[in-house]
């Protein structure tokens, strides 16, 4: 049962923000050293190696301020951060370890060092495992990223996350409330929802935040709800049925014949073994014969001389010469014909 006993302290004014984080200082640490010591390790890929080597000092600058020591394995690939007798911090090593798992997941350095600060949180969301086939998997994690980046934009803006897309994961860095709304996002796209739903909504939720009197209010009047709807992309039905008026009938259709009627039918049935493969195999060699023949005409179309201009002209000109043979042959039959005649 809460306490009815309320009364007014003195050092609770309205002046105080009561939800500020206050920085954990050297000071506050009054258990002094830790006992034991904590230590995590990342692996990173090969590609990564060089950008690593480069920006190293300046990740070993900024964990020396909270007295974590860092070391980078390029024989093993590797990454590791653990306490010291200078680390104050208990929630510092939680940080680092985020740190070098942001760095091996190609987020750049200076980005991924915010991690060290009280306020930002991050969030690694594993997208590989929700669909199998890889075609979906690719189209729908571009549905991320959006026409030149401009849905990735769009998100930053409004949930106030850093992303990151890159290869079977999305790393995001951000308050809490943020990297919450990037993981539904996320999630849905990969369940085929469009995630400029989700950012319509955001921005009217942006908008009504800015009005006190609906602080306090339901905002489901105000959000819009989409309805899935499953349209199918055949425009042709696979079964087409006529639908045509026919003539009424009692009786039934006539059973369709089996492949032994078939075969009885056209004496196949009746064929010895030998005959069968006798049968087959000429159809084989038939097959066998069509097919070469097909080539060797192929072959021979290689031989066939192109046509050339000079080659026409000469064709007329025999044309001609074998029409004017043919005049005077048939004119010295005519005159044959008529002395034969008179005689």
């Amino acid at each position: 049962m809460p306490s009815t006993y309320k009364k007014d302290k003195p050092w609770d004014t309205d002046d105080i923000d009561k939800w500020k984080i206050e920085p954990f200082k050297p000071e506050d640490n009054a258990g002094g050293t830790f006992s034991e010591e904590s230590s995590f390790s990342v692996l990173f890929p090969k590609y990564r190696e060089t950008y690593l080597k480069a920006s190293w000092p300046l990740i070993t600058r900024s964990l020396e301020k909270l007295g974590v020591a860092c070391t980078l394995d390029l024989v093993e690939g590797s990454m590791t951060v653990k306490t010291t007798r200078k680390t104050y911090d208990p929630a510092s090593i939680l940080n680092a370890r985020d740190l070098i798992k942001l760095l091996a997941r190609s987020v750049p350095a200076p980005q991924a060092i915010k991690i060290l600060e009280d306020e930002v949180a991050c969030d690694v969301i594993k997208i590989r495992g929700m669909i199998r086939n890889k075609e979906r998997f690719v189209k729908r994690r571009q549905r991320i990223l959006g026409p030149n980046g401009s849905t990735l934009k769009a998100l930053e803006l409004l949930t106030g996350c850093y992303i990151l897309v890159q290869g079977n994961t999305v790393s995001c860095m951000g308050p809490y409330k943020g990297l919450k709304e990037v993981r539904r996002v996320v999630e849905d796209c990969m369940a085929n929802i469009h995630p400029i739903y989700h950012v319509k909504e955001l921005m009217i939720k942006r908008e009504l935040a800015k009005d006190p009197e609906l602080a306090n209010e339901n905002w489901d009047r105000f959000l819009p709800h989409f309805k899935k709807r499953n349209l199918s992309r055949r425009r042709v039905p696979f079964k087409v049925t006529d639908k045509a008026k026919k003539v009424y009938t009692p009786f039934p259709p006539a059973q369709e014949k089996s492949k032994v009627d078939l075969q009885i039918e056209s004496g196949e049935y009746f064929l010895g073994k030998q005959a069968k493969e006798r049968q087959e195999r000429e159809k084989r060699e038939e097959a066998m014969r069509e097919k070469m023949e097909g080539k060797r005409k192929e072959r021979e179309q290689e031989f066939v001389a192109p046509a050339e201009p000079g080659d026409k002209k000469e064709k007329k000109r025999k044309r001609k010469d074998g029409e004017e043979e043919g005049e005077k042959k048939k004119k010295k039959k005519s005159k044959d014909v008529e002395v034969n005649g008179e005689a």
